[in-house]
């Protein structure tokens, strides 16, 4: 009996273990200069909206009040997707079309990385990080890429009356052939390590009323055919909602509801897309073994405001003030990190890389890429800046009091960078001291340059804290 018993408990172990040794799935969904008040879970509907589907993300996993990506679309995205503060790797600016800025071979990303541990890869919606042939992520461990490599307005500008389309340029050419945007471009990795590119046309003002709705669906058919396959899959898709400029299809204008307006429209579809991909996850049975994060790039713009994102913090994307850096984030993985907890510790998009690494059993990333890392038929050698947080969420739900949330955070520090790769600020334990100050508003942001202090201006925790737009210094 006692043998039998012991085989049925022995049995009755090894899908458990089966399950706690495989390695998850990892769909990273992002919005586009996304404000931290304009999630529901976070204005508790002052907004006048709500976007159910992102909170369900925040009530199933986990929050965070201090979390923190970079001051713009390429640095938010250069900081996750390569684990390092975007200065090293040059990518703080936004590119125009046809520059030779972009990612280079040498600099790695997550997707190099899963590669190495056995993930397929796929990138979807906006990308960013460059227009050249090089800078695709397919040729940057992505398997496949499906979407638009600027910001909206980029893609808006040949449709505007003042736009120099025929003018000739001293080589010959016209502006637009030198300097015009890509379309929609689709990419594919060849088996011999070329890539396959299809430009799929313009993304012109009309086809940005739907192209969140043609990369969700790339984006579910390519799930679809990982988890028929059994493969370990990372998946990330950037909606171009809520970028300026915004255009919601006819059908959905009014989708917010009497109070609401285009942004408030495109802020609900921007959910009821993160709510097909959460949904499909259920209907494949793989939500449980799949990480989910929501997050932005960057804090919200003014340009259009009042009909714009909304931060509590001060200030908007591109100024060296938390309202340009510190952006809604929510985080879940059943089973593994608790639900419906917050937390007060600084967490930072350049943690993703070793974080995710260490969830798929690579634990000593940091470490080797110091020695150098093969992955993707190349030798990566850099420091990164993150932080394994597996430990820090996975023991979430134990903090009981508020330092103790705060200081199991394995991140102490932030560096705040502007577009121009200097250091504007740098936040250190329970003290931000800011360097340098951009005192302009809107458009102004990045016509006016950045004042220079003698003398920096301090901010400690509580007043962080009490005074979130942080008009308060100590000097």
């Amino acid at each position: 009996m006692k043998t039998a018993l012991a085989v049925l408990c022995i049995a009755g172990t090894i899908p458990l273990l089966g399950q706690a040794g495989e390695k998850p799935n990892i769909l990273i969904i992002w919005g586009d200069d996304i404000g931290t008040w304009n999630i529901s879970h976070n204005n508790r509907g002052m907004m006048g909206y709500r976007t159910p589907n992102i909170d369900r993300i925040a009530h199933e996993g986990l929050s965070f009040t201090d979390y923190y990506a970079q001051q713009s679309c390429t640095a938010g995205r250069a900081a996750f997707i390569g684990g390092t503060v975007p200065v090293r790797t040059g990518m703080t600016k936004v590119g125009l079309p046809g520059a030779k800025e972009g990612w280079q071979e040498q600099d790695i990303t997550i997707a190099a990385v899963l590669k190495t541990l056995g993930y397929s890869t796929g990138q979807f919606g906006k990308n960013h990080f460059g227009d050249r042939d090089e800078h695709l992520p397919t040729n940057h461990g992505f398997d496949e890429y499906f979407g638009s490599l600027y910001h909206l307005n980029a893609s808006e500008e040949p449709e505007n009356r003042d736009y120099p389309t025929d003018y000739v340029l001293p080589n010959g050419k016209t502006f637009i052939e030198q300097y015009g945007p890509r379309g929609v471009i689709r990419s594919r990795v060849n088996p011999n390590g070329t890539q396959t590119i299809e430009d799929t046309g313009p993304l012109t003002k009309k086809r940005m009323e739907t192209i969140d709705d043609e990369t969700v669906a790339a984006a579910k058919a390519y799930i679809k055919r990982q988890a028929e396959t059994g493969k370990p899959f990372f998946c990330w898709w950037n909606a171009t909602r809520m970028h300026f400029r915004t255009h919601v299809k006819e059908e959905h204008t009014g989708l917010a509801g009497p109070r609401g307006n285009e942004y408030h429209d495109g802020m609900v579809e921007h959910d009821m897309h993160v709510g097909e991909l959460l949904d499909l996850l259920d209907e494949l049975d793989i939500a449980d073994n799949t990480i989910v994060m929501y997050s932005t790039d960057n804090g919200p713009h003014f340009n259009t405001w009042p009909d714009a994102g909304y931060t509590p913090f001060r200030k908007e994307k591109n100024s060296n003030w938390e309202g340009a850096y510190r952006v809604p984030a929510f985080a879940r993985w059943n089973g593994h990190w608790p639900a419906g907890i917050t937390l007060n510790g600084l967490v930072a998009h350049e943690d993703w890389m070793v974080t995710l690494a260490s969830a798929a059993g690579k634990t000593d990333l940091k470490e080797d890429m110091l020695d150098g890392y093969e992955a993707i038929g190349r030798t990566y050698r850099q420091h990164l800046d993150g932080y394994d947080m597996n430990a820090y969420f996975a023991q979430a739900a134990s903090y009981e009091t508020f330092e103790e949330n705060i200081s199991a955070s394995p991140r102490k520090e932030f560096f705040y960078v502007n577009d121009d790769g200097q250091m504007v600020a740098l936040r250190l334990g329970d003290w931000k001291a800011v360097f340098q100050e951009n005192r302009a508003d809107a458009f102004q942001i990045w016509r006016e340059p950045f004042t220079e202090l003698r003398i920096p201006l301090l901010f400690h925790r509580k007043r962080l804290f009490v005074d979130p737009v942080v008009r308060l210094a100590i000097r």
